[in-house]
């Protein structure tokens, strides 16, 4: 009898973006086990990602978006992959969609453990600044998608900028 070989897909790295009057990474440094649902997503492609192809123990940059300073103030491991997002279906909730349903659910979220809060942020002018980190998505003129796909070399550079060293299990 042939044994079967599990071929674990390659870990994949990511950045999301969060408002800080939102979700910032002090929300998540503070909740409990530093674990929280990454809910709210309203934009399909951003959503298709959640559901299709964020993993658990992919790694995710956190940044900051539209408040001053913008930038990457932290990582992230993803702790669950893609379920549902409940807050579509509560009326109370501000990310609550009326034509989504429990059924067939329109969005999706992902539970993040934060790994690493930075002592000062990465900021948008640090990133340009960079060779490697100079060519992310983010940094392209009109990209505001709020979950997008990082090489594991761009993750290394943000380490390097943030002068931590990078986390044995990652």
């Amino acid at each position: 009898m042939k044994s079967k070989t599990i071929v674990k897909p390659p870990r994949r790295y990511w950045l999301f973006k969060s408002e800080p009057s939102a979700f910032s990474i002090d929300h998540l440094d503070k909740s409990p086990k530093k674990t929280a649902p990454w809910d709210g997503v309203r934009n399909y492609q951003a959503r298709n990602f959640l559901r299709d192809d964020v993993q658990v123990g992919d790694l995710v940059l956190f940044y900051h978006s539209r408040e001053e300073p913008l930038g990457i103030f932290g990582t992230m491991r993803v702790a669950r992959a893609g379920y549902p997002d409940f807050t579509a279906f509560d009326p109370q909730s501000k990310y609550y969609d009326a034509k989504s349903d429990p059924e067939q659910p329109r969005w999706y979220m992902v539970d993040v453990k934060l790994i690493k809060k930075f002592s000062q942020p990465i900021t948008r002018e640090m990133l340009q600044g960079d060779e490697t980190t100079s060519k992310m998505l983010v940094m392209k003129r009109g990209m505001r998608l709020s979950i997008q796909t990082v090489t594991e070399e761009e993750w290394r550079a943000v380490h390097r900028l943030a002068g931590v060293e990078i986390p044995e299990d990652s």
